[in-house]
């Protein structure tokens, strides 16, 4: 009787062990996150709400204000927002985290591709709703004149001056103020902000890239950054019903699924 009941214990002792491991296995406990917003945006918006399902699913999350916030709006070049993303990974370390991901919606989306384009030992890199695209025709129409403008205020020696020029936001026309160095780095055609240059560059990394029905850079299909990018076997093209601005949002229980599935 005593043998049975030391079996019966040791049974329920290794099924809670297993339990307990496949819910660690399930978790995101050793993941890192830095969010990376859009264009015009904060660190909460449009984002908060993947960021707190990230981290109830064990995950530790860094959002930094990046140089395109509504408040900083172009104060830093494309290859410094790498250097501050660099910050951001480097926190998440101190917090523990071992599995390092970089994912970011619209320009934060192209700024994640950057990223994974010049840094190594990423976990995965995640597009959502990846925007700014300068070398397409609606921005390049936009901003020509300027560029040529940038330059040669670059070649004349104020290239730190800072001034008005054109800016695109999902066919919205507006103004921003930068210098001609910080404008040409975030503009030029054939500068370093350019998704399929940065996708292709990336090295074998798992790559998500989340994208609505309803958002322009749907139609212009996988091929444009998605398979430059897609090396990894477990690389995926993921399209929502949705639309540019609430991807994050609608496509989270997804990320978390594929983030898990790594």
């Amino acid at each position: 009787m005593k043998t049975l009941i030391r079996l019966s214990m040791i049974a329920a002792w290794l099924a809670g062990a297993t339990a307990y491991a496949v819910a660690q296995s399930q978790s995101l406990a050793g993941f890192g996150v830095v969010l990376l917003h859009g264009k015009g945006g904060t660190p909460t918006s449009m984002i908060e709400g993947l960021s707190e399902a990230l981290k109830k699913e064990g995950a530790v999350v860094e959002a930094p204000e990046l140089p395109w916030s509504h408040r900083r709006m172009y104060d830093a070049t494309y290859d410094q927002a790498m250097a501050e993303i660099d910050l951001a990974v480097q926190k998440l370390k101190w917090a523990g985290a071992t599995r390092i991901v970089v994912a970011g919606h619209s320009l934060g989306g192209n700024a994640a591709i950057g990223y994974g384009a010049r840094r190594e030992d990423l976990a995965a890199v995640i597009a959502m709703a990846p925007g700014h695209m300068p070398e397409a025709w609606a921005l390049r129409i936009r901003t020509k004149g300027a560029i040529a403008k940038a330059k040669q205020l670059v070649a004349d020696g104020k290239g730190d001056v800072r001034m008005s020029f054109p800016d695109l936001a999902q066919g919205i026309p507006f103004q921003v103020k930068a210098t001609p160095n910080v404008y040409l780095s975030m503009f030029d055609p054939e500068g370093p902000a350019i998704i399929p240059k940065n996708a292709a560059a990336m090295g074998t990394v798992p790559f998500l890239w989340v994208v609505g029905v309803g958002d322009p850079i749907f139609f212009h299909g996988r091929d444009y950054g998605f398979d430059p990018g897609a090396k990894h076997p477990k690389s995926k093209y993921l399209v929502i019903p949705g639309l540019h601005l609430t991807t994050p949002f609608q496509a989270r229980s997804s990320i978390i699924d594929w983030l898990k599935s790594l």
